[in-house]
């Protein structure tokens, strides 16, 4: 027991677990995907609608998780995710049938959903505003190579075995970062949490979506993602099928988006000391303006061709290590205790955007890249119209005991 306890008060081991619970969610999808074809020749056709199923259970789900962790705490929810997440894995690698690997992909999704967003909910417990960007950006950092290297490791089990093993390996690593979760020290402490009932716990939607102070950062956040994931939607048919780039360097094109997120992200660890939120906030969203002005001139006057675009894109996605630091920290600061319930409701936005930009893309698909660089544009000029826009005070600010107002780094 000693043991444990000086495990749960190491800094790096309690970073080190909320990094791997946010790589859950790459774990979950991209290490699949190259295993999509062998899905569709063995259970049929409907394949996407495994990963469709998935980001609408990981968006809904995190609305229930939020309130109850508000309630009861955090480390039982991670638990209780942790044992979901792998029945749900399980539940896939044994599907004999499209149909009921897209219910168990949804299944995942409800226990995948509560590590992401409790480690933004931990990070608000534990630190200050000015902490608690930087401590973002380090998961961020951390966790990284989770996109480029899942992908990887599928193609290589699905290879010299059957996609079902694919699963099989992710249920593993679930139990392990499970068994993780029992090194994590409860951060909302009794005396602290809401004591109204779970019922009456999701009403603190209605006050969240009805402070400004709050909805300014989560909707500048969201509105990124939303940009972020037309591009991540959009780039295959635009890079591939457009530009003309052989399908074996789409993953070392898209590893470059990563690397600048990595980039961007040390580099708002050695600012959040210096600047305020909304100084950083302002600064990212000018240069992704900057670098979103660039892909429309590199895309209508076809100067660079694809390089061009590229270095657009890799420009405009490094800006993520910047703002959704920035942006999550701060809109949690204004929520206060209410930490679960507003990380619950960030998350859910922030990929419930991804269903709205594939649909955009869908929608006005012209075999152009411009809906997907009108989408980026429009994304990007409201992320950065709500960055720019003035910060009411929030009715949390008064209660809120996170020690952010004694700061250097505070909102202005």
């Amino acid at each position: 027991m000693e043991f444990v306890n000086k495990m749960r008060n190491n800094s790096f081991i309690f970073l080190s677990v909320l990094a791997s619970l946010m790589a859950v969610n790459s774990l979950s999808t991209d290490v699949y995907l190259p295993a999509l074809p062998a899905m569709t020749e063995m259970l049929g056709p409907g394949a996407e609608l495994t990963i469709s199923g998935y980001l609408f259970g990981f968006m809904i789900a995190q609305l229930v998780w939020g309130p109850i962790s508000d309630s009861i705490g955090r480390i039982k929810p991670l638990i209780m995710g942790s044992v979901l997440f792998v029945i749900g894995t399980i539940g896939c690698a044994t599907a004999d049938t499209m149909t009921e690997l897209v219910i168990w992909r949804i299944f995942q999704a409800i226990g995948a959903c509560v590590g992401p967003m409790l480690s933004r909910a931990m990070i608000r417990d534990r630190y200050s505003l000015a902490e608690s960007a930087d401590k973002l950006s380090l998961i961020t950092m951390l966790m990284a190579g989770a996109p480029i290297v899942g992908p990887s490791i599928g193609g290589l089990i699905v290879e010299f075995a059957s996609w079902h093993m694919i699963f099989w390996a992710v249920a593993v690593v679930g139990v392990l970062i499970g068994i993780g979760t029992f090194f994590l020290p409860e951060t909302l402490p009794e005396e602290r949490r809401n004591k109204s009932g779970i019922k009456n716990a999701f009403k603190i939607y209605g006050e969240l979506i009805t402070d400004w102070a709050f909805m300014k950062y989560t909707l500048c956040v969201a509105f990124f993602y939303m940009g972020a994931y037309a591009i991540i939607a959009g780039t295959p048919y635009v890079y591939i099928t457009y530009y003309g780039i052989p399908e074996r360097y789409f993953g070392a094109l898209f590893a470059m988006n990563v690397i600048g997120v990595v980039t961007f992200s040390s580099l708002n660890r050695a600012l959040v000391a210096r600047y305020t939120m909304d100084t950083l906030l302002r600064a990212a969203t000018l240069g992704t303006m900057a670098a979103v002005l660039l892909l429309v001139f590199m895309t209508y006057t076809n100067v660079c061709g694809v390089y061009g675009v590229v270095l657009s894109v890799v420009l405009i996605f490094a800006t993520n290590g910047i703002i959704a630091a920035c942006a999550t920290a701060a809109a949690l600061d204004k929520a206060g205790d209410k930490a679960g319930t507003a990380a619950a409701l960030i998350g859910s936005l922030q990929y419930g955007s991804g269903i709205v930009s594939s649909v955009a893309l869908a929608i006005f698909f012209n075999n152009t890249p411009w809906p997907m660089v009108g989408t980026v544009v429009v994304c990007m000029a409201i992320c950065a119209w709500l960055a720019w826009s003035k910060t009411p005070v929030s009715e949390n600010e008064e209660d809120n005991d996170s020690g952010t107002a004694d700061n250097a780094c505070t909102q202005e």
